[in-house]
């Protein structure tokens, strides 16, 4: 059984950073691939960043792609999804999420892949 718990959202400014961390329970985390999802108010949930078991291989939603950094640290238990150049349109709940992937990462991996979620951490940016 394995259990994310995400942290670090908060209030900021347009232009801001923050940094998300996403801490797994479970002997078996450091062989799941991470992915990071959000979720705005009335809109659905999107893809925003996914990291594979080995940390070798990482994938960005466009909208994101330049200013968010997702990594790991497998000694810790922790994936990390750095966010720079935050805009108001970031203002979301973002959720991480644990799958066994039994492929490379090359591109988005969409929700129906993780088998273990967290319960979310409030992102709002201001303009």
């Amino acid at each position: 059984q394995v259990q994310v718990v995400e942290s670090g959202g908060g209030l900021v400014q347009a232009g801001d950073s923050l940094r998300l961390s996403c801490v797994g329970s479970g002997r078996t985390f450091s062989t799941y691939a991470v992915g990071w999802f959000r979720q705005a108010p009335g809109k659905e949930r999107e893809f925003v960043a996914v990291v594979d078991w080995s940390a070798f291989s990482t994938y960005y939603a466009d909208s994101v792609k330049g200013r968010f950094t997702v990594s790991r640290d497998k000694a810790k238990n922790t994936v990390y999804l750095q966010m720079n150049s935050l805009k108001p349109e970031d203002t979301a709940v973002y959720y991480c999420a644990a799958g066994l992937l039994l492929k490379p990462v090359t591109g988005e991996v969409g929700p129906n892949e993780y088998d273990y979620w967290g319960q979310g951490t409030q992102v709002t940016v201001s303009s």
